[in-house]
C-alpha cells in the first residue's frame, strides 16, 4: 500500500478509537489523529535503505519496521520521541496506544497486498501475504478519505470513523471473495488439463477489484492468465500506439474466454540449464529469497559479456516494463558471476548497473 494511504488509515483508526470523553492527560482529537497519521507512515521509513543499493532495499523493505515482534519497541520509541516534541506536555503513555494502532494498521494494510511483509523479522524472513488488494487501490483510499471527511463534518462523534473502517473491512472482505472466485477459475483449468500437484495463486490487479492475474506454478513452467470477473464480453483490442494504461485495462478477459499462456521458468533455449544453475547459485540468493514467481527474462551476449536476467511474474502488467529485474554477468576476463540490476532509463533504453554484494 502507498505511504499516504497508510498514514490516512492511521488517522482514521485513531479517530475511531478515541475515548468518548478524553481525560486531561489524554490526547485531544486533532493531536490524536496527527499522531495516528505519522505513526502509520513510520514503517515505510525503511526507504532509507535505498541509499545503500536497490537490492538491499528490495530485500529488507517491509522487514524490521513492519514486524509485529518489533512493534512494541517501535511504539515505545516513537512515543518517547513525540513526548519530547511536545516538551513533556503529555506523557509517553498518552501516545503509545495510538502509535501502536497506527503501526499495526500499516502492517495489516501491507499484508493484504502481494509484495509480502516480514511480520516476524528479525527472527524470520518469511513474508506474510493475503493478496486481496492491489498495492495502489483508489477505492480503498477513497473509503478512508470519505471516513475522514465525515469525521470532520460530524466531529462530535466517532461513529463516522467507525463506519468508515467497517466499510473498509467489508471492501477487503469482498475482495477476498473475488480472490476465491479467481482461484476457482484456475482450479477449473487445472481439472480440464489434468495438471497434477498444482496450487493456484490469484494476484490482485489495478483499476478494478474484479481484475486478477491467475498463476499456476509448476516445476519448470507457469500457467498464467489475466481475467476480469465482471466482464461478459471481450475488451476492445487497443491500437499499437495506445498508452500502457489502456493496454493494461484491455488485457483482462472474461473468465470464460481466459487466454492462458505458459511461461518457462528458465527459458526454453540452449541457456535453460545454465539459467537454472545460476538461479540457485549463491550469487542470486538475496534476490531469490524475494521473488515469488521467478522466470528468465532474457539473455544478453554483448562484447564478450554473458548476462542472464530474471524477473518476478507477480509484477507483470501488459504494456509496462517489469520492475525488479536482476541477473548476473560474466566475461572471459572476469569469469565470476556478478549480480546486476536491469532497468529502463528515461528514454526507455535498458541499462544495467552493478550491485555491491
Amino acid at each position: 500500500m502507498d505511504t499516504l494511504t497508510h498514514a490516512l488509515s492511521g488517522a482514521l483508526l485513531a479517530r475511531a478509537t478515541e475515548p468518548k470523553a478524553p481525560r486531561p492527560n489524554q490526547l485531544p482529537q486533532r493531536a490524536r489523529m496527527w499522531i495516528g497519521f505519522w505513526a502509520a507512515a513510520f514503517p515505510d521509513s525503511d526507504f532509507i535503505t535505498r541509499f545503500i543499493d536497490p537490492l538491499t532495499y528490495l530485500t529488507v523493505h517491509r522487514g524490521i519496521t513492519h514486524s509485529v515482534i518489533m512493534l512494541p519497541l517501535w511504539a515505545l520509541g516513537l512515543s518517547l520521541l513525540f513526548m519530547l516534541l511536545v516538551r513533556g506536555k503529555y506523557s509517553w503513555r498518552a501516545f503509545v496506544g495510538v502509535v501502536a494502532l497506527g503501526i499495526g494498521i500499516h502492517i495489516l494494510g501491507d499484508v493484504i497486498t502481494a509484495f509480502g511483509t516480514m511480520v516476524f523479522a528479525p527472527f524470520s524472513h518469511w513474508r506474510a501475504q493475503m493478496p486481496t488488494t492491489f498495492i495502489i487501490d483508489p477505492y480503498f483510499t477513497a473509503i478512508i478519505i470519505a471516513g475522514l471527511i465525515a469525521s470532520a463534518v460530524w466531529n462530535l462523534t466517532r461513529k463516522p470513523a467507525v463506519i468508515g473502517l467497517t466499510v473498509l473491512a467489508a471492501y477487503v472482505g469482498f475482495q477476498g471473495i473475488l480472490q476465491q472466485r479467481a482461484v476457482a477459475v484456475g482450479e477449473a483449468y487445472v481439472t480440464r488439463h489434468g495438471i497434477e500437484a498444482a496450487k493456484v495463486e490469484a494476484i490482485p490487479q489495478p483499476f478494478s477489484p474484479f481484475h486478477w492475474m491467475i498463476v499456476i506454478p509448476q516445476k519448470d513452467v507457469y500457467h498464467m492468465t489475466y481475467v476480469s470477473l465482471w466482464r461478459k464480453e471481450m475488451p476492445e483490442f487497443p491500437p499499437t500506439d495506445a498508452n500502457w494504461l489502456r493496454q493494461v485495462y484491455a488485457s483482462y478477459y472474461p473468465a470464460r474466454d481466459a487466454l492462458w499462456k505458459q511461461v518457462p521458468r528458465f527459458g526454453s533455449g540452449k541457456d535453460a540449464k545454465l539459467a537454472e544453475q545460476l538461479w540457485y547459485s549463491e550469487t542470486l540468493a538475496a534476490y531469490r529469497n524475494f521473488t515469488l514467481f521467478p522466470a528468465l527474462y532474457g539473455v544478453d551476449r554483448i562484447q564478450g559479456r554473458l548476462c542472464l536476467w530474471f524477473n518476478d511474474l507477480r509484477f507483470a502488467l501488459a504494456g509496462r516494463n517489469m520492475p525488479f529485474r536482476y541477473g548476473a554477468c560474466q566475461s572471459k576476463k572476469d569469469p565470476v558471476w556478478r549480480i546486476y540490476r536491469l532497468f529502463n532509463d528515461d528514454n526507455g533504453e535498458e541499462i544495467f548497473e552493478a550491485i555491491p554484494h
